[in-house]
C-alpha cells in the first residue's frame, strides 16, 4: 500500500476491509503494514508493524500466527521455511513477459517468483489468464486457485468540482501512466472529434513525453490532460462524466479500472491483451490493434451500438459480479482449508 490510488493500493485496502467484514467468530485478523498507513484500517485492528529490516532478518511476533497471507507476488516479506506457518501467496500477473525486457530481467524476475511460490502452500491467481500464465512459466507443485477482484466504487453524488473540469465531452482512462498501459494510442481518438482525453493516474515523467508527442502528431496537444493521481472524488466525477471509458493496456493480470468504469454503465474499449478479453467481457468493445484508422472504426462503431442497444443495465449487472465480499468469502476458505491440511 505504498502508493494510494494504484491497482495493489485498491487491492490491499478493500480487500483487508471485506475480509473483516466477512470473517467468522474464530477468525482473528491482523495486518502487516507501516504505521503511517494503518489509518487506512479501523483503530481497534491488531497491527504488525511492517519495517524495512524485515527483507533481510523477519521479525517474531508476540502473537501466533497460523497464516500469513502474501499479498504480492515478488514481496520480500515472507516468512522463511523455518517458520512453522502457512503462506498464502497471490499472483497478480507475469507483465514483465509482455514488457520490452531482456531476456536476463525476465529470467531474474521468474527466480524472485519462483522463490515465492516454493516457500507458498497455496497460490491464488487474480486471473484465468494469470493462473495459466503461472502454470506455463513457472514450476507450481500445490494447489492454485482463481479468486477475482472485487470492485468498490466509493461513490460522491453531491460532489461536481473534480481538480480539473473539462469544458467538453471527454474520454477518460485511469492506470500508471507507464508505457504497458499504452495510453499514447489514445490521442488519435480525439482527432477531428469535440473531446477531451483525461489520463489519471501515477505518472512515470518519460512516458508522458512520448504520450504528448502522439498528441502532437494529430494536433490534440490541447484535448490531451495527464492529471497525475486523483482522489476518489475526483475518480468517480470522471467516471461517472465521461462519455466512454479507454483502456489499451498491453499487460493486465485483471484490470480494476475496468470494472469500475463497468460499475457507471459506460462503455468500455480496451486491448484485446491478457487478461483484459475475460475481465470485460461481451459487454466491452476491443480495438483489434492500434492502426490510427482501425482504432477510430471501433470506436466510432462501439459508440453508435451502445447509443442505440442502451446496454447500461446489462454492463452493471456484469460489472456487479466482481465484488469484495465474495473475493473475501472465497479467500476464507482457502484460509480455511489450509488449517485443516
Amino acid at each position: 500500500m505504498k502508493y494510494p490510488y494504484t491497482g495493489l493500493f485498491e487491492y490491499c485496502h478493500q480487500l483487508g476491509l471485506a475480509l473483516l467484514e466477512t470473517k467468522s467468530q474464530g477468525d482473528n485478523l491482523g495486518i502487516y503494514l507501516q504505521r503511517k498507513d494503518q489509518h487506512y484500517f479501523p483503530a481497534d485492528l491488531r497491527f504488525l508493524d511492517q519495517k524495512s529490516l524485515h527483507k533481510f532478518i523477519f521479525p517474531k511476533f508476540d502473537v501466533k500466527i497460523d497464516i500469513w497471507h502474501c499479498t504480492h507476488q515478488t514481496s520480500w516479506y515472507m516468512p522463511p521455511s523455518n517458520r512453522k506457518v502457512k503462506r498464502v501467496l497471490t499472483i497478480h500477473d507475469l507483465n514483465f513477459l509482455y514488457e520490452e525486457k531482456s531476456e536476463a530481467k525476465r529470467i531474474s524476475y521468474l527466480k524472485k517468483h519462483q522463490k515465492n511460490i516454493d516457500l507458498a502452500d497455496h497460490i491464488v491467481a487474480i486471473s484465468e489468464f494469470t493462473k495459466n500464465d503461472v502454470i506455463k512459466h513457472l514450476k507450481v507443485d500445490k494447489p492454485i486457485t482463481v479468486i477475482y477482484n472485487g470492485c468498490n466504487v466509493a461513490k460522491f453524488p453531491e460532489y461536481d468540482r473534480p481538480t480539473y473540469q473539462p469544458s467538453r465531452p471527454f474520454l477518460f482512462t485511469l492506470g500508471t501512466v507507464n508505457a504497458k498501459k499504452n495510453f499514447h494510442s489514445l490521442p488519435c481518438l480525439v482527432k477531428n472529434r469535440d473531446l477531451d482525453l483525461i489520463i489519471a493516474g501515477k505518472i512515470d515523467e518519460g512516458y508522458v513525453a512520448q504520450i504528448m508527442e502522439e498528441a502532437v502528431k494529430h494536433q490534440v496537444q490541447d484535448q490531451v490532460k495527464i492529471l497525475g493521481p486523483v482522489s476518489n472524488e475526483d475518480k468517480y466525477w470522471y467516471y461517472k462524466n465521461c462519455q466512454a471509458f479507454v483502456f489499451p493496456s498491453l499487460a493486465e493480470g485483471f484490470g480494476i479500472p475496468v470494472i469500475e468504469a463497468m460499475n457507471f454503465g459506460k462503455p468500455v474499449f480496451l486491448s484485446k491483451a491478457t487478461s483484459l478479453p475475460e475481465i470485460g467481457g461481451k459487454l466491452a468493445y476491443y480495438f483489434d490493434d492500434f492502426n490510427y484508422t482501425n482504432m477510430n472504426a471501433t470506436f466510432d462503431l462501439g459508440i453508435n451500438h451502445y447509443a442505440t442497444s442502451h446496454p447500461e443495465e446489462a454492463i452493471i449487472a456484469h460489472a456487479n459480479q466482481f465484488n469484495w465480499m465474495t473475493s473475501a468469502l472465497k479467500y476464507w476458505e482457502v484460509y480455511h482449508s489450509l488449517l485443516l491440511s
